[in-house]
């Protein structure tokens, strides 16, 4: 065991308080710091940064439980759906060049970071969050009382649409360890106006038992490799873990207490920020062959 890694105690608490708070998978940063910041191979990033997230959203789903703001039926139809795709995503990519899951990690945060900041008004959301069941002007099929008392009620529509999305946010933590939270986001508040204290809880839910499914390949793969892989995965994650699991409680309480959509603004920018340097990295990387291939073509 190595204390090499030692700072990301404090800077894996930080992560998952933010990624609890808005339902985002902790990967979707971890996974940019290990690449660009630990200058990891893109394979070993993914796969930690996956096993990280699950500690995390673990901690994180047990504290939502408690709260009692998971929807479980709306949960258990989509996990249908997302977790044959996660592994479906985990064995595509052990067939793909690090460079090009790179690029697709880069375009997938400057997606989810579209997403971010076209989300919704922060009048829209406190209208769910009131529980306002004339929103769509009918009666709501669901209803959800929590622990404390509150009471949502919302329908859930689109279903085939919410079906296909998260069997691609699936896909795509399997592949490159996020995409599915965000997807989550965007189908059950934008499309389904499901209040996002439900919303966040559920997201939490779905993400943490499919990416616990996949990060099931990359510990496999870790322990074949063992060596150098094996010895830098364990002296990472000795660090991280501890501090997912401190920072996921404490983003369960504070979710209600932040501006929603001041977080969301802010991930916005950065995962454009962060995709753009993954982006250009690849790009210089591979300068010399582009400029060979635009020759050629000339």
């Amino acid at each position: 065991m190595s204390l090499e890694f030692w700072y990301m105690f404090p800077i894996g608490i930080a992560i998952a308080t933010i990624a609890m708070a808005s339902g985002v998978e902790g990967a979707t940063f971890f996974t940019p710091l290990f690449l660009l910041g630990l200058k990891l191979p893109t394979a070993v990033a993914i796969g930690t940064g996956l096993i990280t997230e699950v500690f995390g959203f673990s901690s994180g789903l047990y504290a939502y439980i408690k709260k009692g703001l998971i929807d479980y039926q709306l949960g258990r139809m989509l996990l249908l759906f997302s977790i044959p795709s996660a592994l479906i995503g985990t064995w595509v990519a052990g067939f793909i060049p690090s460079d090009i899951l790179k690029t697709i990690l880069s375009i997938g945060l400057l997606v989810i970071a579209t997403s971010f900041l076209r989300s919704p008004e922060e009048k829209t959301v406190e209208l769910l969050d009131q529980q306002n069941t004339d929103f769509e002007k009918k009666e709501p099929e669901t209803c959800l009382t929590t622990n404390t008392g509150e009471t949502f009620c919302y329908t859930i529509s689109d279903r085939a649409e919410g079906r296909l999305l998260i069997s691609i946010g699936g896909l795509f933590i399997g592949m490159i360890s996020t995409g599915l939270g965000q997807l989550n986001g965007f189908f059950l508040i934008q499309r389904c106006h499901i209040p996002s204290k439900v919303a966040v809880a559920t997201s939490v839910f779905i993400v943490a038992i499919t990416a616990l499914i996949a990060s099931v390949g990359h510990v496999f793969q870790f322990i074949q490799a063992g060596g150098e892989t094996l010895n830098t995965v364990s002296n990472l994650v000795i660090f991280t873990v501890p501090g997912v699991l401190i920072g996921a409680q404490l983003g369960s309480s504070i979710a209600n207490r932040l501006s929603q959509k001041l977080l969301e603004k802010s991930m916005g920018v950065l995962f454009i920020f962060v995709g753009c340097l993954i982006l250009g990295e690849v790009i210089i990387r591979n300068q010399d062959h582009l400029t060979n291939i635009v020759s050629t073509s000339f």
